[in-house]
């Protein structure tokens, strides 16, 4: 139980983590980092240790049940968000979607047929939504329910 008065969003954010990793028996540090996003209510908490494989599982389940478990208890007593990254593994499913989306609407330009991706989080959406959101020659949709949403790439209309 937390009791020390916390007043502010990144402080509480970081005890809550550390106290969720510490009865997970997971060895692990946590640190703020510095986030032009604080403004609008969210914190971002970088996570490094000798059990990062185990806090990011496949493909960042784990990373992203860690963090949802994080903000319901950050939730319960304080207004913001909170944003988890384990040893730069976000940044790097993020680049690594970048490239996979030029990759898929280079292909989908030059054969004209459509392409559906794997199951995605909405974050990992999010991610090729933007990257070809300003690609003349390419559309993306969302489809499906739940976990198995997906995301099509076809060839631009008109």
């Amino acid at each position: 139980m937390l009791t020390a008065p916390l007043s502010s969003l990144p402080a509480l954010s970081k005890l809550i983590l550390d106290n969720l990793l510490k009865n997970m028996k997971v060895e692990a540090f946590t640190a703020i980092r510095p986030s032009d996003q604080e403004e609008d209510g969210t914190v971002e908490i970088e996570v490094q240790g000798e059990d990062s494989g185990l806090l990011i599982g496949r493909r960042g389940e784990t990373l992203r049940a860690l963090q949802y478990v994080t903000n319901l208890l950050v939730g319960r007593r304080a207004e913001g968000r909170v944003v988890l990254d384990v040893e730069g593994y976000r940044e790097r499913r993020y680049a690594a979607l970048r490239t996979l989306a030029a990759r898929v609407a280079e292909r989908v330009a030059s054969t004209g047929q459509s392409v559906t991706l794997e199951p995605m989080a909405a974050n990992e959406r999010r991610v090729i939504h933007l990257a070809l959101a300003n690609n003349p020659r390419v559309a993306t949709e969302s489809t499906g329910v739940g976990e198995g949403r997906k995301i099509t790439v076809s060839p631009a209309r008109g």
